[in-house]
């Protein structure tokens, strides 16, 4: 099954490259890795602001990530011309905007790294880092930043 079939299946539709809030670019492709720059939660295209442990819990802020994935998407998809030509999502890092006493960036992250196996399948597998921080750009409750391998 392709890329976008299981797009389909999951009844995503991919965004275009949002334009960059600040002095970057949203993607480097050099040899046959495609660097993205971090993206944050958007909810109703808006950032998705919070804080987990405070304003947020677990689940919000893995269904925060699991959009951030579809929105990283959008944009290795404009990098690559197509998602077909993803031989490995190579590294996630995720940084989620959290309370002191919060401890689950693992799991928040989990968002992303789940809806990226159910799209890529065994080439979703990839190395991650979760941190929790003390703000991101904009108040956004999680950011997120991805290398991919590419033909």
């Amino acid at each position: 099954m392709s890329v976008y079939d299981r797009l389909k299946a999951l009844n995503i539709e991919l965004p275009p490259v949002a334009t960059p809030a600040a002095a970057y670019v949203p993607f480097v492709r050099t040899a046959n890795l495609v660097f993205l720059s971090g993206h944050i939660a958007k909810k109703d295209g808006k950032p998705w602001v919070g804080q987990l442990g405070k304003d947020l819990g677990t689940e919000e802020g893995k269904a925060a990530a699991r959009a951030v994935a579809v929105d990283l998407l959008g944009t290795l998809h404009a990098a690559v011309g197509d998602l077909n030509k993803v031989r490995r999502i190579v590294k996630v890092m995720s940084l989620v905007n959290s309370a002191p006493t919060f401890t689950e960036q693992h799991l928040v992250t989990n968002g992303a790294s789940e809806l990226l196996g159910e799209v890529f399948g065994e080439r979703g597998a990839h190395a991650r880092s979760a941190f929790g921080v003390a703000q991101i750009p904009l108040g956004a409750c999680v950011e997120i930043e991805l290398i991919a391998e590419v033909e």
